[in-house]
C-alpha cells in the first residue's frame, strides 16, 4: 500500500489553526447539530531535537502537547467530550484528576457554559493545575485517597445523578486524543518508526495507536510505529501485572495504580510490537532537566518518554537511523516546583553593566 501525500490541514484564510473538530471534522464523531466547543486546541509543534538525535543515532522529534490551550494533551479529548455532552443536553460535567484533566474539563466546561466539578486526591495535585480548575470556576472536591478512589466517586456520581463523566473512560475523550497521531503523520509526512510516551491512566497510548491504525487503514501512511509506553516505577501496575494500591512517584500526572484503559494499552503495545516498561523517578528527573536545557520546558511526568528513550539507547534497543517521536504531554508550568528545587538563588548585583559582565564571565 502506498502512502498518500500528507494532508495540508493548514488553516482558514486568516492562517489560524481552527481546532480539532474543524480540522479533522471528517474523522470525528460530530454531526451538523453538534455544538463545537473549542479553544483551538491541537496543531502543536513537532520539534526536531538535534541533541537527542546526535546522542542516540536516531532522528528524534518531540511532539510538544504542552502547547495546547490549557497546557496539556487533555484538551484534545475534552473538546470532543464537552461538545458531545452539550449536544446531549448535559448541564454539568465531572471528572477525577491528578490535575491536567481537571484543568481541561474546567476550561472547556466554562467555554460551553456548563457547570464543572473536579474530584482530586487531597494534597496530591500540583498547584499550577489546581489553580487552573479554580480560576475557570469549577467546584473542586478533594478525596482522602488517591486518583483511583477519586475516579470511583465520579463513576458512582455519574451512574446515579444527572452529570456527565468526562474522564478517559468516556469514549469521546479517546476520539479526540487520537488526533495527535494524525498530526504527527501530517507533520512528518509519514509515521515514525517508534512512538514513545508516558503511561498513566493509559488512554493516550490507546488513542495514539488507534489513530495510527486508522490512518494506515485509509492509506494515509504505509507503516505503523512500535508503541513504547513508560510508567513510573512506583506507579507501574501494567508492568507489574497487578493493581498498585498506593502508587508513589514524583511524576504526579502518572501516579495511577489502576489505569482505566489498561487492557487497551496492553493491546496497543502488543499489536505494534512495542512495550510498556518502567522508568525510575531519578531517570524522569534527569530527563526533565536534560530536555529543559535543550529548550523545552515540559511537565515532569511527561518526560518519562525522554527517560525511556535514554534507557532504550543505553540498552542498545534503538535501531540506528530510526525516526522516533517522543510525546511530551504537558507544559512545565503545570508543576514548576521541580524546576525551582535545587536551583541556586539569583545573584544580586549593583546597577553596573561591568559587574554583570564579570559575573557572566565576559570580562
Amino acid at each position: 500500500m502506498s502512502a498518500q501525500a500528507p494532508v495540508d490541514r493548514a488553516t482558514d484564510r486568516s492562517g489560524v489553526w481552527r481546532g480539532l473538530l474543524v480540522e479533522y471534522a471528517d474523522r470525528m464523531p460530530i454531526g451538523p447539530d453538534t455544538p463545537i466547543v473549542t479553544l483551538r486546541e491541537g496543531g502543536t509543534p513537532l520539534i526536531h531535537s538535534e541533541f537527542l538525535s546526535e546522542l542516540t543515532g536516531c532522528d528524534v522529534h518531540i511532539k510538544f502537547d504542552g502547547a495546547n490551550p490549557t497546557g496539556s494533551f487533555k484538551d484534545r479529548g475534552m473538546t470532543v467530550a464537552i461538545s458531545k455532552a452539550k449536544e446531549a443536553g448535559a448541564q454539568a460535567v465531572i471528572c477525577a484528576s491528578t490535575g491536567n484533566t481537571s484543568a481541561a474539563a474546567a476550561a472547556y466546561a466554562a467555554k460551553a457554559g456548563l457547570t464543572a466539578a473536579v474530584v482530586v486526591p487531597k494534597g496530591k495535585i500540583a498547584l499550577g493545575k489546581l489553580a487552573q480548575a479554580v480560576v475557570h470556576g469549577a467546584t473542586v472536591l478533594q478525596v482522602q485517597g488517591n486518583f483511583d478512589d477519586a475516579l470511583d466517586v465520579c463513576r458512582d456520581l455519574a451512574d446515579r445523578y444527572p452529570v456527565e463523566l468526562v474522564n478517559s473512560v468516556n469514549p469521546y475523550r479517546i476520539d479526540g486524543q487520537r488526533t495527535a497521531a494524525w498530526e504527527i503523520c501530517d507533520q512528518l509526512g509519514r509515521a515514525p518508526d517508534l512512538h514513545l510516551l508516558p503511561v498513566g491512566n493509559a488512554g493516550n497510548i490507546t488513542a495514539h495507536w488507534r489513530g495510527y491504525r486508522e490512518y494506515h487503514a485509509d492509506g494515509v501512511i504505509d507503516s505503523l510505529p512500535l508503541m513504547h509506553g513508560f510508567q513510573a516505577a512506583g506507579a507501574s501496575p501494567i508492568v507489574r501485572g497487578e493493581r498498585v494500591t498506593s502508587p508513589s512517584t514524583i511524576a504526579t500526572a502518572i501516579r495511577i495504580g489502576n489505569p482505566a484503559s489498561w487492557p487497551f494499552a496492553v493491546a496497543a503495545a502488543d499489536e505494534s510490537g512495542g512495550s510498556i516498561t518502567a522508568v525510575t523517578d531519578r531517570q524522569i528527573l534527569a530527563a526533565f532537566r536534560l530536555i529543559a536545557r535543550n529548550g523545552v520546558f515540559a511537565e515532569l511526568a511527561s518526560t518519562a518518554s525522554i527517560a525511556g528513550l535514554l534507557r532504550m539507547h543505553e540498552a542498545g534497543q534503538l535501531p540506528r537511523g530510526a525516526t522516533v517521536v517522543c510525546v511530551l504531554t504537558g507544559h512545565g508550568l503545570k508543576d514548576p516546583e521541580w524546576a525551582i528545587a535545587g536551583a541556586a538563588d539569583p545573584t544580586t548585583i549593583p546597577v553596573d553593566a561591568d559587574h554583570a559582565a564579570r559575573v557572566l564571565g565576559l570580562a
